[in-house]
C-alpha cells in the first residue's frame, strides 16, 4: 500500500525544513519507506476533505489503506513501531526512546515555540523586548536541563532513535536565535542529525517543493 503524507503547497518555513511533514519525511526516509505527497494549500486545509484526515485543518497527515493518522509524533511513532530502524529491540531502552519522543514535543518543543511566534503576536506592542527577555529565559532553561542531560553523548539514549529525531527537528526551531549556540554540545547533536543521509534526503525534498512554488 501506498503511504501519501500532505505539506504544505507553499511552505511558510522559507524552505529552511522546518515545517512539521519534515520530521515525516525524515522518518520514513531512516526506515526506509517509499511514499507520495500530496500538496494542499491553506485553503484547502480547512476544506471537508482536509479536515476528514486532520480535524485540526493542520499538516502533515498519513494515509494508508484504509489508515489515516495526524499528528507528527503520532505517526513518528507508527512508523517506528512498525519498521526497524528508530525504536531499539530493547523493550526497556525502547521505552526511553518514545519517552524522548514526548519529552521534545511535550516538555522542550512548547517554550521554543511560543518565543517562535511572539514576535509576530505581539512585535508591534511597547513590551515585546520584555516579553522576548522572559520566553528566551524560559527557552534556556529546558535547554540547560537538556544539555546537562545529553552531556558529551552523542545521542540521548546511547543509539540514535526516533527520540532523537524529534528532538533535533524541536531545536532547529531555534534556527536564527542564536540561543543553541550558547550550548556547543547541543548545537553539536543537531549538527549530527542533520548530517545523517536519511535527514538530507527528506530536506532536499521538503526544499524541492518550496523551491517549485517559488519559481512556478
Amino acid at each position: 500500500m501506498t503511504i501519501t503524507i500532505t505539506a504544505f503547497e507553499r511552505s511558510p518555513d522559507g524552505g529552511k525544513g522546518l515545517a512539521r511533514d519534515m520530521r515525516v519525511r525524515w522518518a520514513l526516509e531512516e526506515v526506509s519507506q517509499p511514499y507520495e505527497v500530496r500538496l494542499v494549500s491553506f485553503s484547502a486545509m480547512k476544506e471537508p476533505a482536509h479536515l476528514a484526515i486532520h480535524p485540526f485543518g493542520q499538516i502533515p497527515t498519513y494515509e494508508e489503506g484504509d489508515l489515516a493518522l495526524f499528528e507528527t509524533g503520532a505517526i513518528v511513532l507508527h512508523l517506528a513501531e512498525r519498521h526497524a530502524g528508530l525504536l531499539p529491540d530493547d523493550v526497556n531502552a525502547r521505552a526511553r526512546a518514545i519517552t524522548w519522543m514526548f519529552a521534545a514535543l511535550n516538555t522542550v518543543e512548547p517554550p521554543i515555540v511560543e518565543r517562535e511566534q511572539a514576535p509576530f503576536v505581539v512585535g508591534d506592542k511597547p513590551w515585546c523586548e520584555e516579553l522576548l527577555s522572559v520566553l528566551d529565559d524560559r527557552v534556556r532553561t529546558r535547554l540547560d536541563q537538556l544539555s546537562s542531560r545529553l552531556g558529551e553523548a552523542d545521542w540521548l539514549d546511547g543509539v540514535f532513535s526516533a527520540g532523537d529525531l524529534l528532538m533535533v527537528m524541536v531545536l532547529r526551531r531555534l534556527d536564527g536565535t542564536g540561543i543553541l549556540e550558547e550550548y556547543p554540545n547541543l548545537s553539536a547533536y543537531v549538527a549530527r542529525g542533520e548530517t545523517r543521509p536519511a535527514y538530507k534526503r527528506a530536506y532536499d525534498a521538503q526544499l524541492a517543493v518550496f523551491t517549485a512554488a517559488s519559481t512556478g
